[in-house]
C-alpha cells in the first residue's frame, strides 16, 4: 500500500487487552479523519502484574508490528505500558510516540485545589510511581496516592460495568482515598472509564475525575498539528478506516469492541505476536 502523502497513513494504538479501546473512542470522536490501527495483546493480558522486562519486551514487539503497517505516529494506550516501556520505546523508533500518563498527570495537577490527587490503577502502574513523578515535577508540593484496584479490569472485560458486584469492590477500593480527602482522582487504566459513572458515584461529586482516555485524545491532536501529521480530509470512500489485531481471542475481543465503540467492527485479526 503506497501512500503519496504521509498524514493519510494510519495511527497505531494498543494496550494489553481491549481497555485500549476507550482510548480509540476518543480518538475516533476527536480526530475523525484518522485511520487507526489497533492491535490488543489478548493473549498475554494483563499487563499490571507482570515485569518492567517483560512489558518491555512485549511492547517492542508490538511496535515492530505497528510499524509494518505504516503507522505515522504510536498511541500506547495502557498505562503500565507507558509506564514501564515508553522511555525506552522513544529512543528506538523515528516516529512520534505518546503514552496514556503524562496528559492525565498534567490535567489533575491543574485540576486540584487541595493539593491531594489519588491515582487507581494496575499493581504495576501504581508501583511505578509513574504519575507521582510526572504530577511532583509540575508540582512538588502535591500529595499523590496511589491504590491498586486489581478486581477491576475482570469486572470490566466481564461486562460487569452497572453491577452491585463492581459497587462493592469498588467501596472497598475506594474508601481509603475517600477518607485521605482526595479532590482529584486519576483513573489510571484504560479500562476504568468504563465504571466512570460508578467510581463517581462512590467518590462524590466534589471530587474531579481525570480520565487520560480523553486527554490521550487531545495531546495526539496537537502532536500530529505541530509535526504535520494530521490528516485535514476523511479518507475516500471504501477506505478500510479502522482495522483491528489480536493476539488471541477474536470473537470475544470484538464482542466486546462493539459494546464499546458504536462503528460496528467486522473483524479483527488474529496475529502471531511472537514472531515480531
Amino acid at each position: 500500500m503506497e501512500y503519496k502523502d504521509r498524514r493519510e497513513l494510519p495511527i497505531g494504538v494498543f494496550d494489553s487487552g481491549v481497555g485500549g479501546l476507550t482510548v480509540v473512542r476518543e480518538i475516533m470522536r476527536q480526530i475523525p479523519n484518522e485511520k487507526i490501527v489497533y492491535f490488543g495483546d489478548t493473549a498475554r493480558v494483563p499487563y499490571g502484574s507482570k515485569s518492567k522486562d517483560t512489558v518491555t519486551r512485549y511492547s517492542r514487539q508490538i511496535v515492530r508490528f505497528l510499524q509494518t503497517q505504516q503507522v505515522k505516529a504510536i498511541v500506547v494506550a495502557c498505562n503500565t505500558a507507558s509506564a514501564y516501556a515508553l522511555d525506552e520505546l522513544e529512543k528506538e523508533i523515528d516516529i512520534p510516540i505518546i503514552g496514556v500518563v503524562k496528559p492525565g498527570a498534567k490535567v489533575a495537577t491543574e485540576a486540584t485545589r487541595n493539593g491531594r490527587i489519588g491515582v487507581i490503577g494496575t499493581a504495576g502502574t501504581v508501583g511505578s510511581g509513574i504519575y507521582t513523578t510526572y504530577i511532583q515535577q509540575i508540582r512538588p508540593e502535591v500529595e499523590v496516592i496511589g491504590k491498586a484496584c486489581p478486581l477491576f479490569v475482570p469486572l470490566v472485560e466481564e461486562g460487569l460495568w452497572q453491577d452491585p458486584v463492581t459497587d462493592e469492590i469498588a467501596m472497598r477500593y475506594l474508601s481509603e482515598l475517600i477518607d485521605i480527602g482526595i479532590d482529584t482522582l486519576i483513573l489510571g487504566c484504560t479500562h476504568y472509564p468504563l465504571i466512570r459513572s460508578t467510581v463517581g458515584k462512590i467518590m462524590g461529586e466534589h471530587v474531579t475525575l481525570v480520565n487520560p482516555a480523553y486527554e490521550t485524545a487531545r495531546e495526539l491532536k496537537e502532536l500530529l498539528m505541530e509535526q504535520e501529521l494530521f490528516n485535514p480530509m476523511p479518507p475516500s470512500l471504501g477506505t478500510n478506516k479502522y482495522r483491528f489485531f489480536v493476539s488471541d481471542g477474536a470473537q470475544r475481543f470484538m464482542q466486546f469492541a462493539n459494546s464499546i465503540i458504536k462503528y460496528g467492527i467486522l473483524s479483527a485479526k488474529v496475529i502471531n505476536i511472537e514472531e515480531y
